[in-house]
């Protein structure tokens, strides 16, 4: 008898250090912690998500640590220090693995953009199918944010690691929060807040997606528009914004142009139910195309914690199209999956 309560004892110390994996996600639950497959909260904010070959990739910034708030900051840029780049993979956008660090910050050069006292915000990866890179956008500065400039990082893999190519001011502009796009010609554009975030710069970029080519449009100008979230449907390019408050929330803003450089149309606020003239308390930061499925798109918002901001939450909705005015609408939904697309 004896022997078998020691037997016993010892399978249950077993049992204790063998992984057990975390419950399976079945539905989106915005403002709720969201954890990956080893059932750590996902730890991506500010971030853009990369289909390819299959495969959703979510790049974010990896906050870790404790929040604090500059001494020299003359408004509440609360930050932690610079860790890198994560990146999550998934095939069904509800579940997602942690892959690790993909671009990581450079800790032993002080004067680096990416080191550790630096900003590193907003990263977006994109695949350029001629040059077989993967290439990552980020808005990087300075702790007092004036230096206002983008940095490129390229990888073999979209796992990376991502080496970490130099940070400049497109155009010779400012530019902070940011967005990339690429058009279905395989054009690429970087979309971002350029002088002193009261204006979007629209800079067109080159064949290998490192850097602006020289053309670029200012629009927007005076509305003071941050956070962009771009896509396209049917013929149409849109874009999701939010005012310039800090961390704290405000109004979202969708608008519409027939070209990317052309002339862009304010539709106004698509958020619709509780809390939506405040964006549900989130800040957009991309608009994801659901694959197979058609006219299928999530918007993702970041429910910034200003003064934790590891545990800033996500708030992933549908977008609802309407089939006879193409009008677009980001309902409220504490609870949903990809089946609301089916009742479309």
């Amino acid at each position: 008898m004896l022997r078998r309560i020691v037997i016993a004892a010892v399978a249950v110390c077993a049992l204790g250090t063998v992984h057990i994996q975390a419950q399976k996600n079945e539905f989106f639950r915005p403002k709720e912690v969201w954890n990956d497959t080893e059932g750590n909260p996902i730890n991506a904010h500010g971030g853009g998500i990369l289909y390819h070959k299959g495969m959703y990739y979510w790049y974010g910034e990896y906050k870790v640590g404790k929040t604090v708030l500059p001494s020299d900051a003359t408004w509440e840029r609360y930050r932690t220090d610079v860790t890198g780049v994560s990146c999550y993979s998934s095939k069904d956008l509800l579940n997602w693995k942690f892959e690790g660090v993909a671009l990581k910050a450079i800790t032993d050069d002080p004067n680096s953009d990416i080191h550790p006292t630096q900003v590193l915000e907003r990263p977006k990866v994109v695949y350029n199918k001629k040059t077989k890179k993967f290439v990552m956008w980020m808005h990087i500065d300075s702790p007092d944010y004036s230096k206002a400039e983008a940095g490129v990082a390229i990888a073999d893999s979209p796992t990376g690691p991502f080496k970490y190519l130099n940070g400049f001011r497109p155009n010779g502009t400012m530019s902070r929060d940011q967005t990339v796009f690429v058009d279905d010609d395989g054009t690429a554009y970087q979309f971002s807040s350029s002088e002193e975030n009261q204006t979007m710069h629209i800079n067109r970029l080159t064949e290998d997606y490192t850097k602006p080519d020289g053309k670029y449009v200012r629009r927007f100008v005076g509305m003071a528009r941050e956070a962009p979230a771009v896509f396209k449907h049917g013929n149409k390019y849109y874009m999701l914004s939010s005012g310039c408050t800090g961390w704290d929330p405000n109004s979202a803003e969708l608008a519409v142009a027939d070209s990317i450089m052309g002339e862009w149309t304010v539709l106004g606020d698509p958020c619709t139910g509780p809390d939506a003239e405040k964006t549900f308390y989130g800040q957009s930061t991309f608009v994801i195309p659901v694959q197979g499925k058609k006219n299928a798109f999530i918007a993702c918002f970041d429910m910034w914690k200003k003064k934790d901001l590891q545990d800033s939450r996500y708030i992933w909705l549908p977008m609802m199209i309407d089939k006879q005015t193409n009008k677009i609408t980001i309902p409220w939904h504490a609870e949903w999956n990809l089946d609301v697309f089916k009742k479309k």
